[in-house]
């Protein structure tokens, strides 16, 4: 690979993580071309693209951001057979697309690809053991619904007193003027 060639792949690079908040990077170390296809495959039919880049590249793609430290990547995440997915709007898809990978390989004892970090709005989480908590992570969507929900509880629960209460104040009356008459 010539230098423009890699220059032209860091300046593409730093430009897709400017544009994307939520990154992945994986060690796909192991897995034979068919896997690493269907992983592909797996990952493009979700709506997320997988690339394999190397880490020289990818360091200085990071450092071109600007944004945010990426200094603890360098001694553990950036070290042998790398692959970053990149996710625009969701955090938790490529968590929850990883471990659907993992269960359909069926290899328990030795799960490909691992995940060796990830960025989430500019927080880093490094290891394979965060796998949970990234799936787990709300999306934006479902926190603004979330929070809608809650502002709406109230105002809900005090119409609806209203209302029943106007229920029971309207038989009353009505009861009292039935005696009357």
């Amino acid at each position: 690979m010539t230098r423009e060639e890699k220059f032209a792949i860091v300046e593409q690079l730093t430009k897709k993580l400017s544009n994307t908040p939520n990154f992945y990077i994986t060690d796909a170390a192991g897995m034979t071309v068919a896997e690493v296809n269907q992983f592909r495959r797996m990952c493009f039919q979700k709506g997320i693209e997988y690339r394999v880049v190397k880490n020289s590249l990818i360091k200085k793609a990071l450092q071109g951001l600007g944004k945010g430290d990426f200094t603890p990547f360098e001694g553990k995440v950036l070290k042998g057979f790398s692959g970053i997915i990149f996710s625009p709007e969701n955090p938790k898809l490529p968590a929850e697309v990883l471990k659907e990978f993992r269960k359909q390989s069926g290899n328990k004892d030795n799960p490909k690809p691992l995940l060796k970090g990830a960025c989430i709005d500019f927080d880093l989480f490094i290891g394979d053991d965060q796998l949970d908590t990234l799936a787990k992570l709300k999306s934006k969507s479902d926190l603004i619904g979330e929070i809608i929900g809650l502002l709406q509880s109230p105002v809900q629960n005090v119409i609806g007193a209203l209302q029943s209460g106007g229920n029971i104040l309207h038989g009353v009356l009505k009861t009292l003027e039935e005696r009357a008459q």
